[in-house]
């Protein structure tokens, strides 16, 4: 009883020492502030929890949802992303099995011939000049080479295993998210692109009616060549930039298509304009301490921190004695009928001890970059919590800011029309000269292409505010 007492205190000793060998596990101190700033926010609470909305519901334009869940059906790089889940899932497997022992059956038949002296020099007799020839059977079972795992050595590394395991299916739900982002995105560049380019046509058409105004006007000798030029180059001007849209739309419809994963030939729902995709939910920024539990790329950076560390305690292990063990245990006979019975049984164990006394600094370097490797993890959470901060602080500002900047220059885009009314009037008054028709033009040209621009930018700002807090991460509806 003494012997079992001593031997299960040894056993606790060496599992506890075995656990200490890892760093214990500890989030690196916040390296952002407590608060996002007040001037992009004053009620941190107020609004929906992004995690708790889907993306279904989050968005307004049907044509978006089809477009979002045709790319998380057939986006490639999220089949190569889901594929190394099982990957991982599958080294985790093969790791999580070395803390237990295999067992193998093995059944052996043999026949061995030996010559005269052979035989002889055995002490098995036979007739001169004859050789003996003779047959073995044996079956049993047995387990394998299996290391009572007393410092943690094969634990950790199992334990590693499944953290990277963990991390990798982070990865995917992090890519999944980005993929919604860029879909998004990349369908609201299209249709910006679709809408400036159907006013610079509607600019086009109605230059063109003012140049053959202005041709009229110049064969008749009631205007001068340099007003025709003046309408002429305001034509071109329009032209250009409608060339110009033409390739934009272009590159955006390439790279939809990309994003989507194929080309998409089922009729769609009708797409909203871009100033309607603007109503969307209001979103509670919570505190930048939330972002740990809501972003799957800090949670994956921290399961890979947790990864690293168990190595650390994997390659301490390496230092103290290797304990294996084997047994086996089953039948052997020279007759294959009588093979089974207590007159043939053969057993056999032991353990093995191994230490390296001289590996040449292996195993101190192994310990090296297990450490460094710790270290780099480290450093890569608290970068990753970093930029997770930096993106929600930035959308919080687009939000406020923004959103002032589409009211203001829609504001001046009326006004801008109504100068060019009023230059025309003045014009065919003959008040003034048709450069100040020429300014007024473009300048509502321009003002006309920024509001679209300003409207895709506010209304990407939220998407990405949307994703930078956590959302997206459940498809409701």
């Amino acid at each position: 009883m003494g012997r079992v007492s001593t031997a299960f205190v040894v056993v606790a000793m060496s599992l506890q020492l075995g656990a200490c060998l890892a760093p214990r596990h500890v989030r690196p101190e916040l390296p952002t502030p407590d608060r996002y700033s007040e001037g992009y926010v004053e009620d941190s609470a107020a609004g929906v929890q992004p995690t708790t909305l889907g993306w279904r519901d989050f968005f307004v334009d049907p044509r978006l949802e089809a477009l979002i869940s045709t790319a998380l059906a057939n986006n490639r790089d999220l089949v190569i992303a889901v594929a190394q889940i099982e990957e991982a899932r599958g080294l985790y497997r093969i790791q999580r099995s070395e803390r237990l022992p295999t067992i193998v059956v093995s059944a052996d038949g043999t026949r061995t011939g030996l010559g005269p002296e052979s035989a002889a020099s055995q002490g098995i007799s036979a007739a001169p000049g004859s050789s003996v020839t003779f047959d073995r059977y044996s079956v049993g079972a047995g387990v394998a080479s299996f290391e009572l795992d007393f410092w943690g050595r094969v634990r950790n590394l199992s334990n590693a295993a499944r953290a990277e395991y963990l991390a990798t299916v982070e990865a995917t739900r992090s890519f999944q998210l980005s993929l919604i982002r860029d879909v998004a995105l990349a369908y609201f560049a299209l249709l910006e692109a679709e809408e400036r380019l159907d006013l610079a046509e509607a600019t086009v058409e109605s230059r063109r009616e003012g140049l053959r105004i202005a041709k009229k006007r110049l064969d008749a000798g009631v205007t001068s060549a340099l007003d025709f030029r003046q309408a002429e180059t305001l034509l071109t001007q329009a032209e250009t930039e409608l060339a110009a849209l033409r390739f934009t739309k272009a590159q955006n419809e390439n790279l939809l298509t990309t994003l989507v994963g194929r080309v998409i030939a089922e009729p769609l729902p009708a797409p909203l304009a871009l100033a309607e995709q603007a109503r969307l939910e209001t979103l509670a920024a919570g505190l930048p301490s939330d972002l740990l539990s809501n972003r799957p790329d800090i949670l994956g950076a921290e399961l890979r921190l947790r990864a690293a560390r168990a190595n650390v305690g994997a390659a301490r292990a390496a230092f103290f004695p290797s304990i294996t063990l084997t047994g086996s245990y089953g039948y052997s006979s020279t007759e294959l009928d009588d093979l089974v019975g207590n007159d043939r049984r053969s057993w056999s164990y032991g353990p093995t001890i191994s230490l390296p006394l001289f590996d040449f600094g292996a195993r101190r370097g192994n310990l090296t970059v297990a450490e460094a490797r710790e270290n780099i993890a480290i450093a890569d959470y608290e970068r990753t919590v970093q930029v997770s901060f930096q993106e929600v602080s930035d959308a919080l500002a687009g939000r406020r800011f923004l959103s002032e900047q589409v009211h203001a220059q829609e504001r001046a885009t009326a006004a801008q029309r109504t100068l060019a009314e009023l230059a025309h009037r003045r014009y065919n008054e003959g008040v003034v000269s048709y450069i100040e028709v020429l300014d007024a033009e473009r300048n509502l040209f321009a003002a006309e292409q920024a509001l679209l621009q300003i409207r895709r930018s506010e209304v990407s700002n939220l998407v990405s505010l949307y994703i930078a807090l956590g959302g997206g991460q459940i498809e409701s509806r």
